[in-house]
């Protein structure tokens, strides 16, 4: 099986073919040219993989994002980030990644935190100075905190796909996600102060108060989402139900920014990023479970155990494997694929597979930034209107940053673990 499910999806992959065309043709050719299985089995096992209850939460999570995005939620919770952050230099630069921290526990969806937010602050950044670089990299780096930043839909999927606690894996997410802003922010300080980059106006109560009036309902969503959560009054699935419905309430009644109409619009765009989304969980789904039937995990755990490795050199090799793979491939894919692959071995050194989950999600979150096919560059490309070597060269001082962000969230497993032994299972 190694030319159907090796060589064909890499000479696809190279060809620029669809994640899911190239999953879909590997595992159809196995079954036309090697198995003896049935091919209703390929049918089967594709439907099998969405017949998952965690699941149900993506499309509530992807419309939650959507109407934040054309209802002003969003632009609201820029604005009282921006007001908070007057007196610090590179103000503007800050506001970025707490925005998109911010827009991140709600949506988890990492592109449209870029679009949002990037759309409001991207012409004041380039205005203030910073440059068309350094203000697409830093637009694009900041988005990617989205997917580690609770509630997050690449959590659902390794939650789906490693058979572990989605509650459990959203509290996981809580401290590396602000560590991870914490150091972006950190940097932004720093090279607005090399620069010589003034601060762009300052910290006005007046100003903060009327902001934080206003950003009191868009504020009350992400509060209500996670308090929710881990108090046990809904699951992640019924949060993201809910989270749907406070934002349209708030977009229709509150704001009065959105029309049913406009409701429905975001309805239609989030039922086609749903599909997208979830095509590629059907089709990795008979890919995994194909590696699967041809014992690729037990080779994986045999030959690492070959090797004795200790937990933390695995843990080094699982970064390096992860930070190639997200440069080619989106998060959904790459984990629905290894996951399955890596686990056993995580299970059998002894590495929790909560802390793991979050080191995967943190690798695939750097990857939705890293040349040359990370999801949020060509986001910022089209958003911005700039040419994508100019988003290159931008993002690749915060990759840097992140991947010191790594390291501290791969070798300080209680960093994760400390709020996940707190939740609910």
């Amino acid at each position: 099986m190694i030319w159907t499910l090796g060589f064909i999806p890499l000479v696809m992959l190279a060809l620029g073919t669809p994640i899911f065309a190239i999953f879909l043709v590997g595992a159809a050719a196995s079954f036309i040219f090697i198995l003896t299985t049935p091919p209703i089995a390929l049918h089967q096992t594709m439907m099998g993989g969405l017949d998952n209850y965690a699941l149900l939460a993506i499309p509530f999570f992807v419309f939650a994002g959507e109407l934040m995005g054309a209802s002003g939620i969003a632009d609201r919770m820029v604005s009282w980030v921006l007001a908070m952050t007057g007196r610090v230099q590179g103000n503007l630069g800050v506001a970025t990644v707490g925005s998109c921290t911010l827009i991140g526990a709600v949506s988890g969806s990492s592109a449209a935190a870029v679009a949002a937010v990037g759309r409001v602050l991207y012409p004041r950044l380039v205005q203030a100075g910073y440059g068309e670089r350094y203000a697409a990299g830093l637009a694009a780096s900041s988005g990617a905190i989205d997917i580690v930043i609770p509630p997050s839909i690449a959590m659902i999927l390794y939650g789906a796909a490693a058979e572990q606690s989605i509650p459990k894996l959203f509290a996981a997410g809580v401290l590396p996600g602000l560590l991870m802003a914490v150091m972006m922010a950190g940097f932004v300080v720093l090279a607005a102060r090399r620069a010589g980059i003034p601060k762009t106006g300052g910290f006005e109560l007046s100003v903060f108060l009327r902001t934080t009036r206003e950003a009191i309902p868009a504020l009350a969503m992400p509060v209500l989402i996670l308090a929710g959560i881990y108090l046990g009054w809904f699951s992640p699935t019924e949060a993201g139900g809910v989270a749907c419905l406070y934002a349209m309430l708030v977009a229709r009644f509150v704001y009065r920014t959105m029309s049913w109409r406009d409701v429905l619009d975001a309805a239609s765009r989030s039922a086609i990023l749903t599909a997208q989304i979830l095509v590629i969980v059907a089709a990795a789904s008979i890919f995994s479970w194909l590696l699967t039937l041809q014992g690729v995990p037990q080779s994986i755990t045999g030959w690492l155990t070959g090797l004795g490795l200790s937990p933390w050199e695995f843990l080094l090799a699982v970064n390096l494997l992860l930070l190639i793979t997200g440069c080619f491939l989106d998060p959904t894919s790459a984990i629905l694929v290894l996951a399955p692959l890596l686990l056993p071995s995580v299970l059998q050194l002894g590495i929790d597979p909560i802390h793991f989950g979050i080191v995967m999600t943190v690798n695939l979150a750097i990857g939705m930034f890293t040349p040359p096919f990370g999801l949020n560059l060509f986001v910022a490309q089209s958003v911005f209107k700039i040419p994508l070597k100019t988003v290159y060269r931008g993002v690749l001082p915060f990759v840097g940053v992140q991947v010191a962000a790594l390291v501290i969230i791969t070798y300080w497993p209680e960093l994760s673990l400390f709020l996940a032994r707190t939740a609910t299972p």
